[in-house]
């Protein structure tokens, strides 16, 4: 159930929003229209007419990285007849929506297989279209899905429902009934309805069940409400330094006024993702002269080289904010490194939007010698980390929540906790995401993962000296060292370092003089470094989590200097766990089912051999990432045989029968054995 406190608080806001907004968001009423007064499943030529019908739709079928209307287009090349029979079952109003979008999307991948050249990587079908189409069909039923707008609406109205990113169908029922909750009390809000009723008009479908106007909130709720609650808690500081970025209070006011009016927005963020060189400079410049259409006079004025001063402050940008992969209009977040902060955190499109123009203003400014004081933009960029809670860990880790309450209660009270189990228990996954939920937040700035080896040092790990460019050697920061002073300068957040195999190491030649400071006790106490006249501490708020595999026959145990001062947490499967029974659920496969129940009784009979124990039980991440498309009989066949059944001949290397007997029971759930 929603918040309907909050939606009500909301709605509120977005009824200011809603008039500015209208312009760059009538576009999807008049597509619905447009689909209404052109879709003909009779058609003589299907796919003519599905362009036709969808020539308004704009980004939503295309944009950078997907292009489900143009694989649609290409499949009517190659079989007209197959993808009229996919829309015509898909919009079947008869028979369950679920198993309509697993047919449509199956469809699209044998279409896929049974024409593709070689070309045809992706079929782009994914639920986020086949929402669309649902919508554009049924606009007084149905809503447009996607998972980055459903989870921050669902984590902004407190729902209980939080969508999963691996695509499966049921993130989508259950986001239509978050949905249906916003429409129910949209439908009383009257004068938000007469504000609609205001702007549309006869190119606009009229959206009497406001299914349209109810996705277009949760848009606000997911991209602009966040941000404006974020942006009032931008601080400025009271110090005034001519060295360094000025941003005065009358900027920001001008800047929050008027920063979806500059229309260049969306081609510089293009631009910049092409921006990797000098070379690129001349095409990435007219790239946004050509997309805009800039004639102003801020591409008039020249600096003393003669290049544009807007085009100079982008490059400048540029320097401060990069981009890994494709972002765009209709794509999810994003990974941008902000250079600044040494940070790498997802934001969407409009976030990086704003902070390349807030960049580009401060450049501006510090032209005009303005002395005006700083803003602090680090609260900025972290409220934008998304939030991680409880209930997220145990969706993805598939622990208990006892055994979570457990960990975390470890950890606290030790500071330093060893993960030891089986191979596939999710030992590394687990480490990691106990973090995030300890921080709150995903915040991966404040995580440090490593592995430790034979060979791994105390010179790697601490300090050593190391060849320089002349021939000598240079004394360097290890790993750890460095890490614990980033902690220690920011003393009221948690950091976490994550070792893996650590039980792989020399672990007292690797922790050196630090052994005895890694204690909870000994947290404010000092020790002399080896190779620096330094006294140096671990600072109080740095948790340690180390991981070993206790199915590694060949390792020594830890040895018990280290081991005193760490706790040891067991990590048993999670085939029992409600994360591991959503999952199994969401999968809707009988061969899955019958292949866990089998591996649950293997794990029984592992238990119980006197040569191996619980901790050599089979892990559940074997079978993780999988969806309702991809969990077919030959993946799980592929799993079974590539990576149970090795580590099985491992388990039993004297025992041909028990090996035997387990892989006929094994592979005796698919129904072609």
């Amino acid at each position: 159930m929603i918040n309907i406190e909050k939606l009500r608080d909301i709605l509120e806001q977005y009824k200011q929003y809603f008039p500015t907004h209208w312009k760059n968001e009538k576009y999807k009423w008049e597509a619905v229209a447009h689909f209404q007064k052109y879709w003909d499943a009779d058609a003589e030529n299907f796919g003519e007419m599905f362009k036709k019908a969808t020539d308004k739709t704009q980004n939503l079928l295309a944009s950078f990285h997907n292009y489900p209307k143009g694989m649609i287009l290409e499949f009517c090349q190659k079989d007209d007849a197959a993808v009229r029979r996919m829309f015509a079952r898909l919009y079947d109003e008869s028979t369950d929506l679920a198993e309509r979008m697993k047919e449509f999307i199956a469809s699209s991948e044998e279409i896929r297989t049974k024409y593709d050249n070689g070309s045809w990587k992706n079929h782009y079908q994914n639920t986020h279209a086949v929402s669309i189409y649902l919508w554009l069909r049924y606009p007084d039923k149905y809503y447009i899905y996607k998972y980055e707008v459903f989870r921050k609406t669902a984590e902004l109205l407190d729902d209980s429902y939080r969508p999963k990113s691996n695509g499966a169908v049921i993130n989508v029922i259950d986001g239509f009934r978050m949905y249906d909750e916003i429409c129910e009390e949209l439908q009383k809000h009257t004068e938000l309805q007469d504000m609609l009723r205001d702007v549309l008009t006869d190119t606009c479908y009229p959206d009497p069940m406001l299914r349209t106007m109810t996705g277009d909130v949760g848009f606000y709720v997911a991209r602009f409400y966040a941000d404006e609650k974020s942006d009032s808690d931008l601080t400025v500081s009271s110090h005034d330094t001519t060295e360094s970025p000025i941003y005065t209070n009358e900027m920001i006011s001008d800047f929050h006024s008027n920063q979806r009016n500059i229309k260049w927005f969306t081609p510089i963020i293009t631009a910049l993702s092409s921006l990797n060189n000098s070379a690129s400079r001349p095409y990435v410049h007219e790239k946004i002269i050509q997309q805009c259409n800039i004639s102003s006079k801020e591409l008039e004025k020249k600096n003393k080289t003669g290049t544009s001063q807007l085009l100079n402050d982008i490059d400048w940008a540029r320097n401060y904010l990069t981009y890994e992969g494709i972002l765009d209009n209709n794509a999810p977040s994003g990974i941008w490194s902000l250079t600044a902060l040494g940070q790498k955190i997802k934001m969407t499109n409009d976030l990086a939007e704003k902070i390349i123009i807030k960049w580009i203003k401060i450049k501006a400014a510090e032209r005009e010698n303005q002395p005006v004081p700083i803003i602090d933009l680090r609260p900025f960029y972290q409220f934008r980390i998304p939030i991680y809670t409880k209930q997220d860990f145990l969706n993805q880790v598939y622990m208990t929540s006892d055994d979570y309450d457990t960990l975390t209660e470890l950890l606290r009270n030790k500071q330093n906790i060893i993960l030891q189990g089986a191979p596939g228990v999710g030992k590394t996954f687990t480490a990691k995401r106990i973090a995030y939920a300890m921080m709150g937040e995903k915040d991966d700035s404040r995580i440090e993962f490593i592995q430790f080896h034979q060979s791994y040092s105390y010179e790697d790990f601490i300090m050593g000296y190391r060849p320089d460019e002349d021939g000598g050697f240079t004394l360097t920061n290890g790993v750890f060292y460095d890490f614990c002073n980033t902690a220690r300068n920011d003393p009221d957040r948690d950091y976490f370092f994550i070792i893996d195999e650590i039980n792989r190491g020399n672990l007292s030649k690797i922790f050196g003089e630090l052994l005895m400071l890694i204690e909870k006790d000994y947290r404010t106490e000092t020790a002399r470094l080896a190779y620096k006249n330094e006294h140096f501490s671990v600072p109080k708020n740095l948790y340690l989590i180390g991981m070993m595999n206790t199915a590694d026959r060949s390792l020594a145990m830890i040895d018990y200097a280290l081991r005193r001062r760490f706790s040891f947490f067991d990590m048993m499967p999670g085939f029992k766990s409600d994360g591991f029974a959503a999952y199994r659920d969401s999968l809707q496969n009988d061969t899955f089912n019958a292949l866990i129940a089998e591996i649950i009784q293997l794990n029984h009979t592992i238990s119980q051999d006197s040569s191996l124990g619980d901790g050599f039980c089979i892990g559940h991440s074997y079978f993780c990432n999988l969806t309702a498309e991809t969990c077919t009989d030959a993946r799980l066949r592929s799993i079974v045989k590539y990576d149970i059944l090795p580590l099985l001949r491992e388990y039993w290397f004297d025992d041909r029968d028990a090996q035997q007997a387990w892989a006929d029971r094994l592979c005796g759930v698919f129904h072609d054995e």
